[in-house]
């Protein structure tokens, strides 16, 4: 038999990403001013075709960098090449104003919802170019709150550029051989030059290796270096701008200075499971040329917002990939038929019931990321209370961690959902994956993002704002409403009340009970963002509001929030020690 005869495959066609999403157009509706809606939605839906489009055509050409590290003469020249598609990823990004859009703030606080609505999109067709732009984002925040005036006025205006020929993207050099997440053994030493005192471009010299420098083909870069004592841990850390070529910004005319000009050296490329496009380097560090950031040895507090707003990336990251492969699942049931050609997989209840399980995870999720992204942006407008302040930061560490643990186990399902067609690589799930899977590790794993959070509660005030935050969003529920959803309701209290238990005294927290906390905050913050928006639609009447109501039902019962709860009160009530030693025979076997 010919290919072309008998049976042939119907070919599914996704739809506009911002149309077909069942999340993102009502959120917006409910978080922003109907005025902002009107203005930015037809710049959604314009972006929303152009990413399975154009954007999409783009990423089909994309290829993984190249590295030359010497010439045929036997020259180190540490040659970074890049493709033609993955520098057009770039140019797209900048052009639809990512991360333009965060600091030009012609929306205010809504300014960080809408840039970040466009990534939601983006995400899934752009092999990962929002790990450059998340760490050009927080180099900005970083220049606009600490950096001096010269540094505002010559490379700010280029990190937040929307001309892809004028714009520079920043990387983030924090990891290294010893220490991983934990920067307190950091090997790099930072000397002061005879520049030091320039109150403009305070200099100094680096020398030291970075061990996971994520897009390496920047104009720029973040960098943690030693200025004390190693004996004084992170305490003795400095934040450095480091600028990889030498002269930044070279002469009209003049050629594009070597990449080792400023004594960086590329050792090798990350031979990586995933984010296959993004050129990821060991860099070593030779009298680099380097300048303070803020005051000397308080490095990792400088660093601070440059985590917080590339831990959100991370999310959208988490969301977009799962909103892709979330729409090609759905795609696929309304053109795949089963039982002899009678029956489309839409039409069948157990491949729905499986769809509708993904969606629950991808609308929790996804209002989550939002509900969190809402707070970053009244911190950055300057019109955030103190509990404001306190539920960022809060909610940084959790939205990262419970997104990357939630969103790749859905993506398996709709992988899942097209049986072995999902698993071919021309359908896209896979890379999405792959690519997705990296969001467990960057920018710290749940279990350092969970000792992360036992620190945010050192702050007495910030989990009794978390809990107010909750409840009054729970008491917000009318009657009606809370008749349909009384069960869950009152689930969702005991979480909170717990969460302040367990947090409230953060110094006796079992060594166990940092991580299953974590998710209860989780899952206690984004059942409470479900039921905001179940309010909001019971209240105006949406078309949608018996699903909205159920999504909050479902998510409570049954995504997962009573066995977390149980294993918090488990651990929290209980005498850990046997478990611990247990965990270790477990692990290792018995130790004679």
């Amino acid at each position: 038999m010919r290919v072309e005869d008998g049976f042939q495959l119907t070919h599914f066609t996704e739809r506009n990403a911002y149309l077909s999403d069942p999340v993102l157009p009502n959120l917006l509706k409910r978080v922003l001013p109907s005025k902002i809606v009107n203005e930015i939605e037809p710049d959604l839906v314009r972006l929303g075709t152009e990413t399975i489009t154009s954007v999409r055509a783009i990423s089909e050409r994309a290829t993984p960098p190249r590295l030359t590290q010497y010439n045929h003469w036997g020259q180190r020249i540490d040659q970074l090449d890049t493709s033609d598609a993955w520098k057009a990823l770039k140019a797209v990004f900048f052009k639809e104003g990512i991360p333009g859009i965060f600091y030009e703030r012609t929306y205010g606080e809504f300014s960080r919802i809408y840039g970040f609505a466009k990534l939601h999109m983006l995400v899934g067709d752009s092999h990962v170019v929002g790990c450059p732009i998340s760490m050009t984002d927080g180099c900005a925040r970083v220049l606009e709150l600490i950096g001096t005036s010269e540094m505002k006025t010559r490379l700010l205006p280029r990190l937040t550029s929307r001309d892809p020929s004028f714009a520079f993207t920043s990387g983030q050099w924090m990891t290294e051989r010893p220490g991983g997440s934990d920067v307190s053994l950091t090997e790099t030493i930072a000397v002061p030059t005879e520049n030091s005192g320039d109150h403009m471009w305070p200099e100094y010299q680096l020398d030291g290796f970075k061990w996971f420098s994520s897009a390496t083909d920047s104009n720029v870069s973040v960098a943690l270096a030693r200025t004390g004592d190693i004996k004084d841990g992170s305490r003795s850390l400095s934040l450095f701008l480091v600028p990889l070529r030498i002269p930044l910004v070279p002469q009209a005319g003049e050629p594009l200075p070597s990449s080792i000009s400023n004594g960086i050296h590329t050792h090798r490329l990350k031979n990586k499971i995933g984010t296959h496009i993004v050129p990821t380097a060991e860099l070593s560090l030779k009298s680099t040329t380097a300048y303070l950031l803020g005051s000397l040895h308080h490095g990792v507090k400088h660093i601070l917002p440059v985590l917080y707003i590339t831990r959100i990336h991370s999310a959208i990251s988490g969301t977009g990939h799962l909103r892709k492969c979330l729409e090609i699942a759905t795609a696929y049931s309304n053109v795949r038929r089963i039982s002899n050609g009678q029956q489309l997989l839409s039409e069948n209840a157990v491949h729905v019931a499986q769809l509708a399980s993904i969606s629950l995870v991808y609308r929790a999720l996804t209002h989550l990321v939002f509900g969190t992204i809402l707070f970053m942006g009244r911190v950055e407008a300057n019109v955030a209370s103190k509990d404001d302040a306190s539920l960022l930061r809060i909610l940084t560490a959790v939205v990262k961690a419970f997104t990357a643990e939630k969103a790749v186990a859905a993506m398996e399902e709709s992988m899942t959902a097209l049986g072995g067609m999902g698993y071919m690589e021309e359908v896209g799930i896979g890379r999405s994956i792959r690519d997705a899977l990296v969001e467990k590790i960057w920018e710290g794993t749940t279990s350092v993002l969970a000792l992360d959070l036992v620190r945010s509660a050192n702050d007495p005030t910030a989990f009794t704002a978390f809990k107010n935050w909750g409840t009054k969003i729970l008491d917000s529920c009318p009657p009606e409403l809370g008749s349909k959803v009384q069960a869950p309701l009152e689930a969702v209290k005991a979480a909170f009340q717990t969460i302040d238990n367990v947090y409230g005294h953060p110094m006796t927290i079992s060594p166990l009970l940092p991580r299953p906390a974590l998710m209860l905050v989780g899952h206690a913050a984004s059942a409470a963002m479900l039921l905001e928006h179940a309010v909001w639609s019971h209240n105006m009447k949406t078309s949608d509001r018996d699903v909205d109501a159920e999504v909050f039902v479902r998510w409570v019962n049954e995504g997962g929030l009573s066995s977390s709860f149980r294993e918090v009160l488990d651990i929290a009530s209980g005498d850990n020690g046997e478990r611990i030693s247990m965990n270790s025979s477990l692990a290792y076997g018995s130790r004679l």
